[in-house]
């Protein structure tokens, strides 16, 4: 349930409002626009007529049931687009923002040179994993905190700040300790308790979609993240499972307008992921600007042949330097910013 508060309505009314909803047994969640404040009702609408309850206070404009079976992550709750900042680097309408860097920290030599590489050629957020979440135990797991470490050092060294992937609780308090932005993989996209516990800090979660995963099952993940109280959530398409095997996935670039029809929530894309093949990276990249997307996740490495994870799918320097600048000739055509 919406509750939509009159042009000017005082700080002392909303806390009166939060009060009675809490005593009914909802929780409340405000948003602020620059018109008016909506305060989003979570609660078991069955056993009270809160419309009846709320609509006869002089404050209240409206009261709007919502049909979503998610609230806070929808377009109904928010009008406006949400705009996310990630250290100085805001998420939202306008700009394009690149995520780039390799898939995992290797050592501090390779995350270094492709770092400034990356920020050379246009990128502000640097991404990559030193928790990684591997088909086979055999296979390189990560440097964990080693690599967090790594990982701040970059950041002092060019300015970017570091998005990276917690894998479960217990990796949770470390990410968050050392990086500006957590990661939530595909794999753990239904991890709810996992989302809860990100959802009870306030650092940017970016949450990917499952690799079976329905939009609105995203939508509906990022719903306990935001029930918790924290509104950071940005939203990554990766790909999904399909009967397609030319590519690793099949990247749904239809749903970037999906979700921004359904949600205020940004979105970025990861065509790396999302088609397994480097060569098909940047064809991928510019549909996903052209689609309305906020950003891209790519993953760049030095010499992808001796890269320890997902070299087939990543983009080498100059490779991605050229990508770049055809991502800016677009991206100016759509009045957008890189």
């Amino acid at each position: 349930m919406i509750i939509v508060l009159r042009h000017g309505t005082s700080q002392q009314e909303v806390d009166e409002i939060v009060e009675r909803l809490k005593k009914l047994g909802f929780g409340a969640h405000i948003s602020k626009g620059t018109e008016r404040t909506i305060i989003g009702a979570i609660g078991d609408e069955r056993q009270v007529n809160l419309e009846e309850k709320i609509s006869v206070l002089p404050f209240v404009e409206k009261v709007i049931p919502i049909l979503a079976p998610y609230k806070l992550t929808s377009r109904e709750f928010r009008s406006e687009d949400t705009v996310i900042e990630i250290g100085k680097v805001p998420i939202g309408p306008g700009k394009f923002v690149v995520m780039a860097g390799p898939c995992a920290v290797e050592s501090e030599k390779q995350l270094m040179e492709t770092a400034y590489r990356v920020k050379e050629a246009g990128a502000t957020i640097l991404r990559a994993g030193a928790f990684k979440p591997r088909t086979s135990p055999y296979s390189f797991q990560g440097l964990g905190e080693k690599g967090l470490k790594i990982l701040v050092k970059a950041r002092e060294e060019t300015g970017m700040p570091i998005v990276t992937e917690a894998l479960g609780i217990e990796e949770l308090p470390l990410v968050n300790e050392y990086a500006d932005m957590i990661q939530i993989g595909a794999r753990n996209m239904q991890n709810f308790r996992l989302l809860e516990a990100a959802g009870r800090l306030r650092k940017p979660i970016l949450l990917k979609r499952g690799m079976m995963s329905t939009v609105d099952e995203l939508l509906m993940s990022a719903e306990y993240i935001l029930s918790q109280g924290n509104y950071n959530v940005v939203l990554c398409e990766r790909g999904i499972r399909t009967f397609e095997s030319a590519t690793r996935n099949t990247l749904d670039l239809s749903c970037v307008p999906l979700v921004k029809k359904q949600s205020h929530l940004p979105i970025v894309v990861d065509p790396s992921h999302g088609t397994g093949r480097s060569e098909l990276v940047p064809a991928m990249s510019y549909a996903a600007l052209a689609a309305g997307a906020d950003g891209l996740l790519i993953e760049v490495h030095p010499n992808p042949i001796e890269a320890l994870s997902d070299g087939p799918q990543s983009q080498d320097p100059i490779q991605f330097s050229t990508m770049m600048a055809e991502l800016k000739k677009i991206a100016g055509l759509k009045g957008r910013t890189i």
